[in-house]
């Protein structure tokens, strides 16, 4: 992927281990985890591409997350998300496939610019690569399920995987929201507050979610499997996407 800046956000793939160094490191202060050092860092860093999205100006790094790709389905068992969701529905998609993951942005910027640069360096990764299917976890913060019924139930009523695709559960501790929420109608409004930034992109590009969220006590978090077909993301939308991508 070549280098794309954007106003004042420039992207780019790592190139050295001080790279991945400063991604872990902003990884950590986002999510509230690492080691001694102050690192967020896992056995996936190694094998994943890194993009970076900095300060023009100052050099900093506000935003980074990481890009695994794969053949196909019958490697989805390499995937980080394979360690929290039985998967051996998606072991029959046959195109190229992508998982996105440790998504984060610097907590002192809050530039909307942030999530435009990604999302156009996201964008410009798929059409290089010939990617199919984009997918990963996609997290809620902290682990009360009760604080985000209504984002659930959104989910539950609109955007469920197909059946052909879905998710089992493999977890030890999940919410099966599609099954405790059955009855319950969202509020959008609040749906749409609570649901977290990076999934409401997802589900705007036609993307679905598992039937359950992962209750993940290391990281502090909720998390759903999200899939995105790209070939079912509506036109209007991809033209939205490869603008920011040039």
């Amino acid at each position: 992927m070549p280098t794309l800046t954007k106003r004042r956000y420039h992207t780019r793939i790592s190139t050295a281990r001080a790279d991945i160094t400063a991604a872990q490191k902003l990884r950590a202060l986002t999510f509230g985890t690492g080691d001694v050092d102050g690192s967020d860092r896992d056995r996936f860093d190694d094998i994943c591409s890194h993009i970076l999205i900095e300060d023009s100006r100052s050099g900093d790094l506000v935003c980074c997350f990481r890009m695994l790709p794969l053949g196909g389905g019958a490697e989805i068992g390499r995937s980080y998300s394979a360690q929290f969701y039985e998967l051996s529905a998606l072991e029959r998609f046959d195109g190229p496939m992508v998982e996105m993951g440790r998504f984060c942005v610097h907590p002192e910027w809050c530039d909307p610019d942030i999530l435009r640069a990604a999302w156009g360096a996201m964008t410009r990764y798929v059409d290089d690569h010939g990617v199919e299917m984009l997918f990963g976890c996609s997290s809620f913060h902290g682990t009360d399920a009760d604080s985000y019924l209504d984002a659930f139930a959104m989910l539950k009523e609109r955007h469920l995987a197909p059946r052909r695709w879905l998710p089992r559960v493999k977890a030890p501790l999940v919410f099966r929201f599609a099954q405790k929420l059955r009855f319950r109608k969202p509020d959008a409004k609040q749906a749409m507050l609570r649901m977290p930034p990076l999934l409401r992109t997802y589900l705007m590009m036609g993307g679905w979610v598992s039937d359950h969220a992962v209750v993940d006590p290391e990281m502090g978090t909720l998390h759903v499997f999200t899939g995105v077909e790209i070939r079912a993301i509506p036109a209007t939308r991809k033209r939205l996407l490869r603008a920011v991508a040039q």
